[in-house]
């Protein structure tokens, strides 16, 4: 800590996946924006993606290397576009990065650091070297909640029973790897230094952070949606298109597509979206994310030349920001992972709730619960048809029973602008703390 100005500088670890590094980057924004030295530690394929975003001379970009082989050569080390048999490598390679990190901590020698769910060694490391460490939750409170209520308190009923009903639920004994990853996440609360920063806001979700915060005996500080601005400075191709599209249409007409950053949807999957999309008759834009060598023949034939100029396909990423901030943009069909649920509620988009896995399915729920979105219902086979699509769209962009949710949407995202940045500035004044309480203890 700078004992002249009272600055003081924060090392940051996020996991290797878009929706944990977005997250932890937006948090070294508003941490430097108010007089922090940051760190950013990750993998360089990784940084290579923020690099052009990083603005402020306060946060430096380190380089992580993990372990490199055949099968997971460097360009590999981030779940986005990471083929599926690789998560488990890639999460194990992140394991044995403990001594690397070491190393660098040693030579940052932060005041702080602020570590995610994986990797577990990162609390550890750091008190190793006599600094304290705070975790970050970058999934939401209410989802979260339930795993660590049933650790905490197996066999009870879980005290929000509207959200989640686990009165008829035997919970199977889990595997290896499950117990791993059960016993990582409660040991991320537990070794977290007397607060815990959870990108949240009370407004969405506060019964749950307090009930988060009893379970795990720490203060839940949350620090808001995290969202990046979405005025970019330099403008690729990609999105000067997108926008002069948008730009064309009118309020609150289009419907953005997007299933996130690691998530491919199979052909029959594509087929009922784009099905669904078509008979919406809703204006879209569906950024499509195609697996390498398999791009012809996936969309139903003459599916674009039907709809024409109502729907706009874009292949890979999309600046999703800038779409969900745009005034013509009026609902959001998404994976629901925490990230883009954020995304939504501050642009004040309801959300058309198509969750895939893990935690989705709650956040969707979530949405729901608190009236800015609507959920589309599985068949029986447990799949999406084009019908079901297609209605949920239609009632919450263009028919008069949606109105209730997008009136909500909007009165959130007001709420949350008048909120302003008051979230970070109580988290910053948390974190100083702890760095005076440390050094008045050496």
């Amino acid at each position: 800590m700078d004992n002249q100005n009272g600055r003081i500088s924060i090392a940051l670890l996020p996991f290797l996946a878009h929706g944990h590094i977005s997250p932890f980057f937006e948090l070294a924004k508003q941490l430097a924006k108010r007089n922090c030295n940051v760190f950013l530690c990750s993998t360089p394929i990784n940084l290579s993606s923020i690099k052009d975003k990083d603005s402020s001379a306060s946060i430096k970009l380190v380089e992580l290397h993990l372990p490199s082989s055949p099968d997971l050569p460097p360009h590999y080390h981030t779940t986005n576009g990471l083929p599926s048999h690789l998560m488990l490598p890639l999460r194990n390679a992140f394991e044995t990065a403990g001594p690397t990190f070491s190393e660098i901590l040693k030579t940052l020698n932060p005041d702080l650091l602020i570590y995610d769910f994986n990797p577990s060694w990162a609390p550890e490391i750091a008190s190793s070297h006599n600094i304290p460490a705070v975790y970050f939750l970058t999934t939401a409170a209410a989802s979260s909640s339930i795993g660590l209520h049933a650790f905490k308190n197996p066999g009870e009923k879980y005290p929000f029973p509207d959200f989640y009903d686990n009165s008829n639920i035997t919970p199977e004994p889990p595997s290896a790897d499950n117990m791993k990853l059960l016993h990582d996440f409660i040991a991320c609360f537990e070794r977290s230094c007397d607060i815990i920063l959870i990108k949240s806001f009370r407004e969405l979700e506060g019964k749950y952070i307090d009930l988060l915060s009893t379970l795990s005996d720490k203060t839940l500080v949350p620090v808001g949606p995290l969202v990046q601005d979405p005025m970019g400075h330099n403008e690729d191709p990609k999105t000067e298109q997108i926008i002069n599209w948008l730009d064309k249409r009118a309020e609150s007409t289009v419907v953005f597509v997007c299933f996130g950053s690691e998530y491919f949807l199979s052909n029959e999957e594509l087929e009922e979206v784009a099905i669904g999309l078509e008979i919406s008759t809703v204006n879209f834009i569906w950024a499509v994310r195609l697996i390498e060598g398999e791009k012809k023949g996936i969309l139903p034939e003459g599916f674009v030349q039907r709809v024409g100029d109502r729907g706009l396909v874009v292949e890979g990423w999309a600046p999703q920001a800038r779409i969900l901030g745009h005034s013509s943009t009026g609902g959001f069909v998404s994976h629901c992972g925490w990230s883009s649920i954020a995304e939504s509620m501050k642009f004040g988009v309801p959300v058309i709730a198509m969750a895939r896995h893990l935690d989705q399915p709650l956040n969707g729920k979530l949405a729901a619960e608190v009236g800015v979105g609507m959920e589309v219902v599985r068949d029986e086979n447990g799949k999406y048809k084009r019908e079901g699509i297609a209605e949920v769209i239609r009632k919450v962009v263009v028919e008069k029973s949606g109105e209730v949710i997008r009136r909500k949407a909007r009165e959130l995202s007001e709420k949350m602008k008048e909120k302003g940045e008051q979230e970070i500035d109580r988290a910053l004044e948390e974190l100083v703390q702890i760095c005076k309480k440390k050094k008045d203890e050496q």
